[in-house]
């Protein structure tokens, strides 16, 4: 027989101790049944990457390893870095990387200047503003194969466009295909008018969330425009003008379809004496009309490997002078 007592101390003496918290299994079980929709709405996206982009990705690399040509992919024959030191004595190589160096700065540069000049006309209060930014985005929504074909035939030797004004005002006729430096300048000119308006607008996004503060107290200060531009615009842009030239810089390394179809017949040489191959170019020539897989899946990771170190210079640099202004 069992006396009731209304002693608190006792009662908890007499109840069941409690039940131990549960171990990390238990929790990482609990906390993923509590999270099932949240992994199943993002599961599409996980499998779809890993499919096309993460599987692509590795397949490349165990590609790059191997001496294997596309008409007999399972005679695959390990050769561990020879297609590497094989690309690296390749003088198409080196010539295909200068020229995407020399594409990529000749296209660059005065893209991104005249797409924060554009962006800085856009900023103040226009009449047709919206109409000026559609204008500007319909080059980046134009067909790469359309604008291409279109700047091929004014760049003509004998019935372009720009051939023929250049007669007008009391020059020769160039042939703009056959030059290195001008065919060259030539698909800069089709980079730049295709990407110089996507990124005006992405200036001036990052233009209208400066505090309009900053241009108030430059106002009082006696500032010109021009001074508020250099002194207040420039330094509030520096993380999107970061931005804007590593993707830039990725698009000018992996630039394959402007050349492609400047010529007009579909070649992948890049002109007679390969003035105009690029990396890109030099790739697919490698692979799909040559057949050396390995080679062109070399060429691929190198052209990874550019990229990464280019975005890693960019990056200390950035983050350089982000300690200098502390």
């Amino acid at each position: 027989m069992t006396i009731a007592s209304d002693d608190p101390r006792v009662a908890a003496a007499a109840a069941p101790p409690p039940a131990p918290p549960p171990g990390p299994p238990v929790r990482r079980r609990r906390r993923l049944t509590r999270n099932r929709w949240g992994y199943a709405y993002v599961a599409p996206f996980f499998v779809l990457f890993a499919c096309f982009s993460l599987y692509p990705f590795l397949y490349t690399a165990w590609i790059s390893l191997h001496e294997v040509r596309l008409s007999d992919i399972d005679g695959a024959e390990f050769v561990g870095l020879g297609n590497y030191s094989a690309l690296l004595q390749n003088e198409f190589f080196w010539n295909a990387a200068r020229n995407t160096l020399t594409i990529g700065v000749l296209s660059t540069v005065p893209q991104l200047a005249m797409a924060l000049g554009l962006a800085h006309l856009l900023n103040y209060k226009l009449r047709g503003r919206t109409f000026y930014r559609v204008a500007m985005l319909m080059p980046y929504a134009t067909s790469i194969a359309a604008a291409t074909l279109v700047f091929a035939q004014l760049f003509g030797h004998d019935y372009g466009l720009i051939n023929t004004l250049l007669e007008a005002v009391g020059f020769d006729r160039v042939d703009w295909e056959s030059g290195t430096w001008t065919s060259q300048f030539a698909i800069s000119v089709i980079v730049i008018w295709r990407w110089t308006g996507y990124n005006a607008l992405i200036y001036l996004a990052a233009m209208q969330a400066i505090p309009g503060d900053l241009y108030e107290a430059a106002t009082l200060d006696g500032a010109s425009r021009w001074q508020q531009f250099l002194h207040v615009t420039i330094p509030a842009l520096k993380p999107t003008i970061l931005f804007t030239i590593v993707v830039s810089t990725i698009g000018a390394v992996q630039l394959f379809g402007e050349p492609l179809l400047f010529s007009g017949n579909g070649m992948t040489s890049g002109g007679v004496s390969n003035q105009y191959q690029t990396l890109g170019l030099l790739m697919y020539d490698q692979g799909w009309t040559n057949f050396h897989l390995g080679q062109a899946a070399a060429t691929a990771w190198a052209m990874f490997l550019i990229i990464l170190v280019v975005v890693g210079g960019y990056a200390l640099l950035a983050r350089r002078r982000a300690r200098a202004e502390r």
